[in-house]
């Protein structure tokens, strides 16, 4: 991971190097050995001293493997690991994540074409699982996220999208959970953001939303004049 260049060398682990250094320096040259050579074997042990000390920030985990095989998860903050055996593979952010994914012309249960943009929220619980389950728990998240949504807007009409769509995130929260159960990852909600229906198809829907308004305003009138007449009958009676 380029992001964590900077901890191969790490301030502190530089000050051990350059201390180990410098007393194995000494303690040869006063051992009768040139001090080239001291110099060069301390030089040696500082990096390798150097290259023993690691750290993480207080959110994270590191992932180390020695010699291929995972041993295990270290951190936060300073550890060590033995040069050349071992190595950190990569570091997995364990804070809650925001993930935005959408599907594209998808058609609901009545046949109507739809884009819908929705956002999830996840955490890795489980750090080792995401490390050994899972190749790139990012965009498996992803992947997973739009297969659930396409297969949810099938199942729903263009109503049920645009009126419930705290149920259906809620339906895909369930769906998403079960998937990733195995991988160490917990979603905390998913919220559909919006639901966008074609332009020919919304100046319709306007269309007959205005006609249905015209029509109880239509109706509303005319039984108003019919109880206005009733009255007129009645009180020509009286």
């Amino acid at each position: 991971d380029l992001g964590r260049l900077d901890r191969l060398v790490d301030p502190a682990g530089a000050a051990a190097g350059v201390v180990g250094a410098g007393g194995l320096a000494g303690a040869l040259y006063l051992a009768g050995i040139p001090v080239s050579l001291a110099a060069a074997a301390g030089a040696i042990l500082g990096v390798f001293l150097a290259s023993a000390i690691k750290y993480t920030d207080e959110w994270e985990k590191a992932v180390v493997l020695r010699m291929g095989r995972y041993r295990g998860l270290r951190g936060p903050g300073y550890f060590t690991i033995v040069p050349i055996l071992d190595r950190v593979a990569y570091t997995i952010d364990q804070r809650i994540r925001t993930t935005a994914f959408g599907a594209e012309s998808c058609l609901t249960r009545d046949t109507v074409p739809v884009n819908v943009d929705a956002i999830a929220f996840w955490i890795v619980r489980d750090a080792e699982r995401a490390a050994l389950e899972v190749q790139d728990y990012d965009e498996a998240v992803i992947l997973s996220a739009q297969t659930a949504l396409r297969d949810a807007i099938g199942k729903h009409d263009l109503a049920e999208l645009i009126q419930s769509r705290i149920e259906l995130g809620h339906g895909l929260k369930v769906a998403l959970e079960q998937k990733m159960a195995n991988w160490g990852i917990q979603v905390q909600s998913v919220e559909i953001r919006d639901v966008i229906i074609p332009a020919a198809l919304e100046d319709a829907m306007s269309r007959q939303a205005q006609a249905e308004r015209e029509r109880q305003a239509r109706i509303i009138l005319g039984t108003a004049e019919t109880e206005i007449a009733h009255k007129f009958v009645e009180a020509a009676d009286a």
